[in-house]
């Protein structure tokens, strides 16, 4: 006798084990979302609203054009269980399943089938996955679009609808059912800080709606809106979900509670219909409606729109199995229980064909359950129906009917919709929140300018002391000097006058008084003149003084001014801080400098978000040449950041450079452009793009014409960079890159050599790789174009940064048999012996030795002129 219980979990329940499904992958087979966006957009197709099951107009708060959606039906076959592999052991199974052309051919007998075709034909090999893919997904997608959407399970009991829908998955999660996969792509999709997801989860038992997560809630009532004809169910419980570990604490509680009995086709089977409701809340965005009064759009209306909400639904719908009582063995209670069942889904079915055949009256309130899917079927809701059928031949007659219930249900056609109002708390919310950032945006300004008047007047007081403190060592400087010259003039005059008085004693009284009068008025005339001349530096000295003294009072009392003004200004809510344009002295200049290099990182930053890449770019086409100077700087600034970069190729920065560089003649765009090029071509990919659209032979160009040395060491920079792609060399060489940088070394300015330098190092680099590889075999492609004087003769450079690159290229070329003949004559041998002897740097001193002993030629070579090197 089959006895009633109640589960304490949702693993391992129903004849469907965990592990009869085989996961298995394979191709996606439904309607895709964009294509069913596009049908949103598109006018209803029929003229008229299309009424629902019990004949009144499916509304919304905001009505949008309906679109046709026809009940979307998918079959999916259980494998073989324990016992039907024993019974059923000499019969072959009763349904052919052909997925690839969606058919289904059920077996009469030996000879004759009947041919069926659904949406979907899911094999006992699909993978939970592949189920949910195909059967809920697109849903799924219509419910996070604001389209109401059911999922359903149907079929004979011990089929697998439960664990198509309800399986957890804690064991494997690959095993996960549609409940919970469709909780995770609603979690991913909505942001929960501005929309909600909330759960009820309820049970259908005897024709008694019981709430699966509030068992004490044992009858829950169904109200219909009289005007609208919605379903609702005010009294069961709705939890808000937060994660996806609060849903399946949810899932494991509502299945908890749910009424399951043993019976012999199914050693658990349900008995109850279990429906799981997911209600979504999100915020339309794009939309034009804004808040107006009755004398026009209102100043808040310019900065708010009106927030608009769609709200949707997702059912959930595990159907108890139907069964038939001689195959079921069910007595007593569960007698009651499966007639309540076979009652409910009679009551489903008669729905259905009404629905199929268009007939004017839908007995909808014939059961609770058919009053609670009026939306799923007739109605506004997307539904896509799973039918569940078992293999065994035994069971014909329940399979046949399960599948004509599916072929009935894909004639059903529903008109969906689209359920939006306008979000008045929503908009609440963002003005508090918005008047909250105003207000600490106002005041973190008001702090950032006092803080800039306070460094303003700071850096201003600094300067001033600064100046005083310089003038005022000046000004003692200059007083000391004149100081000494003025104690040196009057020592020269006491020592010319001591000579004259020497001179008078020698000489008689008539001729001393002769001699001194003629030699004392030219000596006193000097002596005035020096002093004269003295006082007159002493008076400008003095004079300058005062004047700066007077300047810095001017300076004072300006600052002083202009930060009274701008307090006042501050106080009446407007202005900009800005110096003004009277200060003449050069302190106000300096310190918006300083501002102006402090806010010159943060600007670049921010570059791409407020003017946008394609917005420069556009501007490398201007006509006016600074235009296209400045565009082009701000390119190569960008570029020089990795993140960048991809950007820049994707938006077609590359081609707008090499055009410029091409189209234009101003050096300094082809300097700023080359250097562009040179950070672009650190990438691989940006490498081959650059080869492939003849950057190489731009820059070979613009070497070839360059005057500059920067423009020159960019130019080479972007070469040697181009020099270090293995897949290159030739295509390089062959549009005269090698030539180019060898040209380059004409300009002899140090900066240039290390880029070539560079340059050369790479592509020795690359060749000798390709001689390991075995891709090459001829000489190197430098000797070829008369890179190797050059070479040599720097190999011995002062610079170590250029001689580095130069000694490790050497080294390479030097490495293959082939490049020796040349080498010994352009007389290579001798600096490979330096390097190996003299070279600061060890990895580079070891290569030249092993060069030079691995070498026949090179030791043939020194054998004969007897160095001893071994």
């Amino acid at each position: 006798m089959a006895t009633a219980s109640f589960r304490s979990g949702a693993v391992g329940r129903g004849g469907v084990k965990a592990d009869t499904i085989t996961n298995r992958t394979s191709s996606i087979n439904s309607a895709p979302k964009s294509s069913f966006k596009s049908k949103s957009s598109a006018p209803p197709q029929n003229s008229g609203l299309r009424r629902n099951s019990t004949g009144s107009v499916a509304t919304s708060t905001k009505e949008r054009g309906g679109v046709s959606g026809r009940v979307r039906v998918a079959v999916r076959l259980r494998p073989r269980n324990a016992e039907e592999m024993v019974a059923d052991t000499d019969f072959a199974d009763c349904v052919e399943l052909q997925p690839e052309l969606k058919r289904l051919n059920l077996r009469r007998n030996n000879w004759d089938t009947d041919t069926y075709e659904f949406d979907e034909v899911l094999t006992e090999f699909a993978s939970q996955k592949r189920v949910y893919e195909a059967v809920a997904k697109p849903v799924v997608e219509n419910v996070l679009d604001g389209y109401n959407g059911t999922v359903m399970a149907y079929g004979q009991t011990g089929t697998g609808k439960t664990y198509t829908l309800g399986r957890l998955g804690e064991e494997d999660t690959a095993d996960r059912g549609i409940m919970v996969r469709a909780m995770e792509d609603i979690l991913a999709e909505i942001s929960l800080v501005t929309e909600t997801v909330s759960v009820s989860y309820l049970q259908l038992y005897m024709e008694s709606i019981q709430d699966l997560l509030d068992p004490a809630n044992g009858n829950v009532s169904i109200v219909e809106d009289p005007k609208t004809g919605d379903i609702s169910l005010p009294g069961a419980t709705v939890m808000e979900i937060r994660d996806q570990k609060s849903f399946l604490d949810l899932l494991q509680l509502g299945e908890a509670h749910r009424i399951a009995a043993n019976t012999i086709l199914n050693t658990e089977s349900s008995r109850s219909h279990a429906i799981l409701m997911v209600h979504v809340k999100r915020s339309v965005k794009g939309r034009d409606s804004a808040l107006s009064t009755e004398h026009g759009p209102s100043h808040l209306a310019k900065t708010f729109k009106q927030p608009v909400v769609r709200r949707s639904k997702l059912a959930v719908v595990d159907l108890a199995g139907s069964e038939r009582i001689s195959k079921s063995g069910s007595e007593a209670h569960t007698l009651e229980e499966a007639k309540s069942i076979n009652l409910s889904l009679t009551a489903l079915g008669k729905c259905i064909n009404a629905l199929a055949e268009n007939s004017n009256h839908v007995p909808v309130r014939d059961s609770k359950l058919t009053r609670l899917l009026r939306d799923s079927f007739g109605g506004t809701a997307r539904t896509s129906l799973v039918i569940t059928i078992g293999p065994s031949p035994r069971h014909r007659g329940e399979t046949a009917s399960t599948i004509m219930f599916g072929k009935r249900a894909m004639k059903v056609e529903n008109m969906l919709k689209t359920k939006e109002e306008f979000d008045y708390k929503g908009l609440s919310r963002r003005l508090d929140i918005q008047l909250d950032k105003l207000i600490a945006e106002h005041e973190s300004q008001q702090k950032a300018f006092q803080d800039e008047i306070e460094r303003i007047a700071q850096e201003a007081q600094k300067r001033i002391s600064e100046a005083e403190r310089n003038h005022d060592v000046l000004l003692e400087s200059e007083r000391m000097k004149y100081e000494k010259e003025y104690l040196d003039a009057i020592q020269k005059l006491e020592q010319q006058w001591e000579t004259s008085q020497g001179k008078h004693e020698k000489v008689g009284v008539n001729d001393s008084n002769n001699t001194e009068k003629f030699n004392q008025e030219p000596n006193d005339l000097g002596v005035t003149e020096d002093i004269a001349e003295i006082k007159r530096l002493l008076q400008n000295e003095t004079l300058l003084r005062k004047a700066a003294e007077e300047e810095i009072s001017d300076l004072k009392n300006q600052i002083a001014q202009w930060q009274r003004s701008e307090a006042r200004r501050n106080l009446d809510g407007g202005g900009t801080t800005e110096l003004p344009s009277d200060l003449d002295s050069p302190l106000p200049l300096i310190c918006q400098q300083l501002r102006d290099s402090e806010e010159e990182k943060a600007s670049m930053e921010k570059l791409f978000e407020q003017v946008g890449l394609q917005k420069i770019l556009s501007l490398l086409e201007s006509e006016d040449a600074d235009v296209r100077i400045h565009a082009v700087k701000v390119l190569a600034n960008l570029a020089a950041e990795v993140t960048n970069q991809v950007k820049i190729v994707k938006a077609g920065g590359l081609t707008s450079l090499l055009a410029i560089l091409r189209s234009s003649s101003d050096e300094t765009i082809h300097r700023v452009a080359a250097g562009a090029l040179a950070n672009l071509a650190m990438n691989e990919t940006n490498q081959e793009l650059i080869m492939s659209q003849g950057g190489i032979r731009l820059l070979s160009v613009t070497a070839t014409n360059a005057q500059d040395p920067q423009t020159l060491r960019m130019v080479a920079g972007a070469i040697a960079n181009l020099c270090g792609n293995d897949k290159l060399q030739i295509k390089l060489r062959g549009e005269g890159g090698i030539r180019a940088l060898v040209g380059m070394v004409k300009c002899k300015h140090p900066d240039v050599l290390a880029q070539v330098a560079r340059g050369i190092a790479n592509f020795a680099k690359c060749e000798s790789r390709a001689y390991i590889q075995g891709t090459k075999s001829g000489k190197s492609l430098l000797i070829e174009d008369g890179a190797m004087p050059w070479i040599i003769q720097n190999a011995s450079n002062e610079a170590s940064h250029i001689r580095r690159h130069i000694e490790l290229a050497l080294c390479h070329i030097a490495q293959h048999e082939v490049n020796a003949k040349d080498m010994i004559s352009g007389g290579a041998l001798w600096e490979l012996v330096r390097i190996s002897r003299n070279c600061s740097r060890e990895d580079i001193r070891t290569l030249a030795y092993h060069t030079l002993t691995s070498s026949k030629s090179f030791q043939a070579e020194l054998k004969r002129l007897r160095v001893d090197y071994g």
